[in-house]
């Protein structure tokens, strides 16, 4: 990119405020050569800055898909990647102070009334982040996303922009957001989830429902363990909602060991021949000691291992494949299933079915439940093909009409599982489902839902 294409006027912040260059040594990144968090915290709480010049607008930016170029090319690329793109972000920057304040996180003081303007200094951003880097001899597409927060009040200025930036990475790539109060709100009630989840295990808040697995002839082959949490101030709390948050507070682990561990107990009661899928976070994949967790839920509920399948995604796979691959391994060697879940919504590659050991192919609810289309069906029959050919199980999940359930059929899918068979029941429900099943095949009305 051309200087010329952006503001390049010689005033700065540091200048204004009558401060020490940026590139003083003892408040500069050595990598970049930019200013660090603690010339960052300098010049925006020190008093002759905010009495002269109190209107400050923090544009905060945060590379996209920095962590995979770091696992996949190696650290020096990963600086490699950060001395081009704070090259980019300084041409830009003009007469704002660019300053490095983290891993692969930029922060751009701005002046009001002093060079570009925020917002569009922010889409300038945007849109020279989103252009190919040449990064150790390879292309690299990477992008941004950037929150932005302006203010007099020196302590909430990082705050601010912090939550406008964890509001814009739940959108696409490229997404700017402005802080506003609800962010505030949002992150107050957020606080409190996260106290509450931490108690919840303590507190016995957490369960387990079970949803039916079935072959088509409808005979019971087992149960998709599903967590629920419930507690006094938010009532029921949907697991989209706080899987999540147990993943980034860490809360998981302790979570995902017990699912494992509650869930055998539970199958250990069942007839012989019903397994029990647990699914399990890419975050568990992150220590070591999976397989010795499911080694102990397996001793101290008698379950067989044959009887458990470890449910897993692709982005799983995408974002530990080391740990991952020797976890999975370890695993197939004690006799416990594999299953691939979600199959074709994330980063899907036919190199890992090559690589992992897997036993089950599930096919994603989107393709089951999506308009019929010779599309949609190609798709479908491309999965149930390949599950053939590599000798896995396919099961379809989110089946909930008779005609999804024919059309996957007559497709050659193993399993299905959805409402139309049953909804997910607590533990304690479990037993008569199973009886009543039963009895429904040795009369003969197997096939009814």
């Amino acid at each position: 990119m051309a200087a010329g294409d952006c503001d390049l006027t010689t005033v700065s912040i540091a200048a204004i405020a009558g401060e020490a260059p940026i590139g003083d040594p003892t408040r500069c990144d050595p990598l970049t050569g930019l200013g660090d968090r603690r010339r960052f915290e300098e010049l925006v709480a020190g008093s002759n800055v905010t009495e002269r010049v109190p209107d400050l607008t923090l544009v905060l930016v945060d590379l996209d898909r920095f962590r995979q170029v770091n696992d996949t090319l190696g650290s020096g690329a990963g600086d490699e990647l950060l001395v081009f793109a704070a090259e980019r972000i300084r041409q830009c920057a003009g007469a704002h102070e660019l300053l490095r304040i983290g891993g692969d996180e930029f922060a751009v003081l701005c002046l009001d009334g002093v060079g570009t303007r925020p917002d569009e200094l922010a889409e300038r951003l945007v849109e020279v982040l989103s252009r190919p880097f040449l990064v150790a001899g390879q292309q690299v597409d990477v992008g941004a996303h950037i929150g932005i927060a302006a203010g007099e009040v020196a302590d909430d200025l990082l705050r601010h922009a912090e939550l406008a930036l964890g509001d814009a990475k739940q959108g696409t790539v490229g997404t700017v957001r402005t802080f506003d109060m609800a962010m505030e709100e949002r992150a107050q009630a957020r606080r409190g989830l996260e106290v509450r989840l931490r108690r919840a295990l303590a507190l016995r808040q957490l369960s387990l429902h079970y949803q039916p697995q079935v072959r088509p002839d409808g005979s019971l082959v087992g149960f998709e363990a599903l967590l629920r949490w419930r507690n006094d101030v938010d009532g029921e709390v949907p697991p989209t909602v706080f899987i999540p948050v147990a993943e980034e507070i860490g809360e998981i682990h302790a979570i995902g060991a017990w699912v494992i561990r509650h869930a055998c107990v539970e199958a250990a009661g069942w007839p012989g021949h019903l397994r029990v899928a647990v699914n399990v976070s890419p975050i568990q994949f992150e220590r070591s000691g999976l397989a010795r967790i499911v080694d102990d839920a397996l001793a101290a509920s008698g379950l067989d291992p044959s009887r458990l399948e470890i449910e897993i995604t692709e982005n799983a796979i995408l974002d530990h494949a080391e740990e991952t691959g020797r976890t999975l391994a370890q695993l197939q060697e004690r006799g416990v299933g594999i299953a691939l879940d979600d199959f074709g919504t994330g980063y899907s590659s036919l190199s890992q079915l090559a690589d992992f050991p897997f036993t089950t192919i599930k096919i994603d609810q989107s393709f089951v439940q999506a308009p019929p289309s010779e599309r949609t069906r190609s798709l479908v029959d491309a999965i149930l093909y390949l599950g053939r050919r590599l000798g896995m199980e396919t099961i379809a999940e989110g089946v909930e009409t008779e005609q999804q359930a024919q059309d996957l059929i007559e497709a050659g899918c193993d399993e299905l599982q959805g409402y139309l068979f049953a909804r997910p029941m607590p533990a304690e429900d479990v037993s008569a489902f199973i009886v009543e099943q039963t009895r429904q095949q040795r009369a003969g009305h197997g096939g009814d839902r």
